[in-house]
């Protein structure tokens, strides 16, 4: 199996490095940022933390093809492999529409955004002189990178919808995909699997990361609440499939988004976010967390994926993570 870790890209750049050790001295095989705008540089912070450590694979998740040009993408990608030992992982996706919308953005064609980006990066990683006419982008011919890339770095897609999974299956390296609640894993697998069916064989088997939120404490009670916190600011704004999948109303969230926006009071907010909102991902000791994913790796899941919250204290929660890890590594 494989492990990983998600950060998102709001920490001191210090804290990353000291995240990343602990990270690789409890087995984790990767460690992926994320890079929302106007927060800190996940190019930046990776090759902090890869030079603070030797093994572990780092990773953004995620950069779009609209705010990085693809031909930039690819330098970035061959260039974070040259200086990393060939430990870096690129993490695309079509990017979140409400932020790009900040920057007047508009995600146009994702679909097809993606599919002419991760050909044309990989093209370029291969060395080849590119020519593209495609929808999204328009290359002559004469683009090609002006380096050697040390290897053809593995492109990894975050997808949500079914299209970007099926895609992602067909021409990615591995998956992203965020698992609200966890047990969404069994409704991405077949979209995935779609894809697969059109996969060419050199691609070779596609690494799914099956993306989870947790919260882990040897308090239970605190790690409860740090998660409930994060559903507290998010949950208004999830989907209805993810509200269908919890078994929750979106007028429910109406007071908590009340408490949260308005009355600036989060103590409330938590008090109002019951067990069934909390379900959206995994909360309490290592033991909880073991036996909420046991029927996922028994379904067939071989990398799991943990993501923010983590819990009250970070570095806690990823040493009680490397039980998790130990546990599923003796079970294998």
């Amino acid at each position: 199996m494989r492990f990983s870790l998600r950060l998102n890209n709001d920490l001191a750049v210090a804290e990353y490095v000291a995240i990343a050790q602990a990270a690789e001295a409890s087995g984790f095989d990767q460690i992926w940022v994320s890079n929302d705008l106007f927060l800190r540089s996940a190019p930046v912070i990776l090759q902090a933390m890869a030079h603070a450590t030797q093994r572990i694979e780092v990773g953004t998740g995620i950069l779009n093809p609209y705010t990085i040009h693809p031909a930039e993408i690819a330098m970035l990608a061959a260039t974070l492999d040259e200086a990393t030992g060939n430990r870096f992982n690129l993490g695309l996706a079509a990017g979140a529409g409400e932020f790009l919308k900040w920057v007047g953005l508009e995600p146009a064609q994702p679909l097809t955004a993606m599919r002419e980006s991760v050909l044309a990066i990989r093209a370029l990683l291969r060395g080849e002189r590119v020519a593209l006419e495609g929808s999204f982008l328009r290359w002559s011919g004469e683009a090609y990178l002006r380096f050697a890339a040390p290897r053809v770095t593995p492109i990894y897609i975050g997808a949500m919808g079914p299209k970007m999974l099926e895609l992602t299956g067909e021409i990615a390296d591995g998956a992203l995909p965020l698992l609200f609640p966890p047990e969404h894993y069994f409704g991405v697998l077949p979209h995935v699997e779609a894809g697969l069916a059109r996969r060419p064989a050199a691609l070779g088997p596609l690494d799914l990361a099956a993306c989870i939120w947790v919260s882990l404490s040897t308090d239970a009670g605190l790690a409860r609440r740090v998660l409930a916190e994060k559903v507290a600011y998010y949950g208004h704004a999830l989907s209805p499939l993810i509200l269908a999948r919890l078994g929750v109303e979106q007028a429910e969230f109406r007071p908590i988004e009340q408490a949260v926006m308005v009355e600036r009071d989060m103590a409330r907010a938590v008090s109002l976010v019951d067990d069934r909102m909390v379900r959206i991902g995994v909360v309490g000791t290592a033991g909880d967390v073991i036996e909420r994913l046991e029927p996922l790796v028994a379904a067939g899941v071989e990398h799991l994926s943990f993501g923010p919250p983590l819990g009250p204290d970070r570095l806690e929660a990823v040493q009680l993570l490397g039980e998790v890890l130990r546990h599923f590594r003796r079970s294998a």
